[in-house]
């Protein structure tokens, strides 16, 4: 099975001013993540503004990255989930002969499938491809939950790798965990629940945090892993603050605003989406200097 690794940084997609996708900032923002803890870059995720992103933009972020990802240790996973099934595995099939290693597939959403359209879903997608397809369960963003039973189903499927639980629902993720086989990886899909989720026995975390912290959480992680579970549990409560924080808006925004302030090129938002207002910016810019994130 597939390695790929503890800290997966669901990546920002940087735009110029006139919303067309930045490929000098992309560049740049990719070696930025390689040298600050990420051990895997998801390309058109949530965070990456996937919602407004053509096919064939997307299509070209896999390209690029493959092109640029080429000859290091790293694993290049494409977002390619939508609530269409013929849709998803036609992008699917793109992504891998755009040199993907692995695919996120989102819960379908809007359509609301029952529990057995979900299994039938998946399972369509996995068979239409060779590489590991990773479930996105998101229920705040889906109105659709894998529970804890489809997801055992869906571990047994050839080509079905793991899942990235942002369910919050850490009872069915211990479900999962316990039940699912130990070669199906457990993902966070919330920073802030990285250090239950790995305490659990989860593999790591698909974090929007690891922008701008992917080094701590990283060592968070490795203590975990290595027994020491205090040193963790420090790490995880020095941090919370950055966790909850960077959702303070609908992501990707604050993020993009933090990697800007930093001096890392993150580029514009695409609407919908919009800057933050003014009290969440003023709050915002507090947390990012206590943290000394920016100066």
């Amino acid at each position: 099975m597939i390695n790929l690794g503890e800290v997966i940084t669901a990546m920002v997609t940087p735009f110029d001013k006139d919303y067309k996708i930045d490929w000098s900032a992309t560049d740049k923002l990719i070696d930025y993540l390689l040298e600050n803890g990420s051990d895997s870059l998801l390309f058109a995720g949530t965070t990456g503004e996937s919602p407004t992103l053509s096919d064939d933009e997307k299509i070209n972020l896999f390209k690029f990255g493959r092109k640029k990802l080429n000859n290091k240790n790293i694993k290049l996973i494409a977002g390619t989930g939508s609530n269409d099934t013929y849709h998803t595995i036609e992008l699917s099939k793109k992504a891998e002969d755009a040199g993907a290693d692995a695919l996120l597939v989102v819960t379908p959403y809007y359509n609301k499938p029952t529990q057995t359209g979900l299994i039938n879903h998946f399972e369509a997608v996995a068979n239409a491809v060779n590489i590991p397809l990773i479930i996105y369960n998101v229920p705040s963003r889906t109105c659709c939950n894998v529970n804890s039973r489809t997801c055992k189903e869906l571990s047994e499927i050839k080509n079905i790798a793991g899942i990235k639980e942002a369910s919050g629902d850490l009872k069915q993720i211990a479900e999962i965990i316990r039940d699912c086989d130990k070669d199906f990886k457990v993902y966070s899909g919330n920073d802030g629940d990285t250090f239950a989720i790995v305490t659990l026995g989860g593999e790591g975390v698909i974090s929007v945090a690891s922008h701008i912290i992917g080094k701590e959480i990283k060592q968070m992680i490795n203590f975990i892993k290595t027994g020491k579970i205090i040193e963790a549990a420090d790490l995880h409560k020095k941090f919370l603050d950055i966790f909850y924080g960077i959702f303070i808006t609908t992501n990707p925004i604050p993020i993009k605003k933090a990697l800007n302030l930093k001096g890392i090129n993150a580029g514009h938002l695409r609407p919908p989406l919009y800057e933050m207002d003014a009290k969440e910016e003023e709050a915002f810019n507090k947390l990012l200097l206590k943290y000394q994130i920016v100066k």
